[in-house]
């Protein structure tokens, strides 16, 4: 074998290995970085998957699904142009989060009064765990809160901006044209929330509501 094809296959075979673990955890770490914002400063990120397995191109670009978790145990899609794999990692951050300074009654509004924020590891925490006031201020407390528990967004809801049997104008527009008339909700919702609506021709319509109760409809 001649000593030109022997270096050709030697270089098809460096490009075949994997990222070297500091280029790949120093990328990891920017990437959570970029989406944990002010918390930035905080975030420590650790590769779970096996270095066999890790992508072979020197730059993967990283992508998480829309509901993907923003940390703790998180798999990661690493693509290489045409060929992906996911990657294990652990996400550790430390921030802000809320919890109830005195008992919060059920089918409550939370006040500002009734809630604190606390410093800590979040990756500990169950997930959707509010990270700021502006999360639960004003919301219902489907359950009862003890003074010193996290806020979890499952343990409230945003107040109904429209109730069933509520009468509503709805708004209908489409390219050119806006129709507006009255109808009765068929159920409660919150502000963008859907909600359907029948009309006084009894046709039964669904759209969105928006921050001052209208129902919008786009055609």
């Amino acid at each position: 074998m001649n000593k030109l094809k022997m270096l050709a296959i030697a270089a098809l075979g460096l490009l075949s290995l994997p990222v070297c673990a500091s280029d790949l955890t120093s990328q990891l770490d920017q990437f959570f970085k970029a989406r944990n914002g002010q918390n930035s400063g905080t975030v420590t990120v650790t590769v779970k998957t096996p270095q066999a397995q890790w992508p072979s191109c020197e730059h993967p670009q990283f992508s998480l699904p829309g509901n993907a978790r923003r940390w703790g145990l998180i798999s990661v899609a690493a693509n290489c142009g045409h060929n992906r794999r996911y990657i294990q990692v652990e996400v550790q951050v430390t921030g802000d989060y809320v919890v109830a300074a005195r008992q919060i009654t059920r089918n409550t509004a939370v006040t500002a009064g009734d809630i604190t924020i606390k410093k800590g590891r979040l990756d500990k925490l169950p997930a959707r765990t509010a990270v700021s006031p502006d999360e639960v201020i004003g919301a219902i407390s489907l359950r009862d809160i003890i003074a010193g528990q996290p806020v979890n967004m499952m343990m409230v809801r945003q107040p109904w901006r429209v109730k069933a049997g509520q009468n509503v104008m709805v708004t209908a527009s489409g390219e050119g044209f806006t129709v507006t008339s009255e109808g009765r909700a068929m159920n409660n919702a919150a502000a963008t929330q859907s909600v359907r609506v029948r009309m006084h021709s009894g046709q039964i319509v669904s759209g969105k509501v928006n921050d001052d109760g209208k129902i919008l409809i786009s055609l």
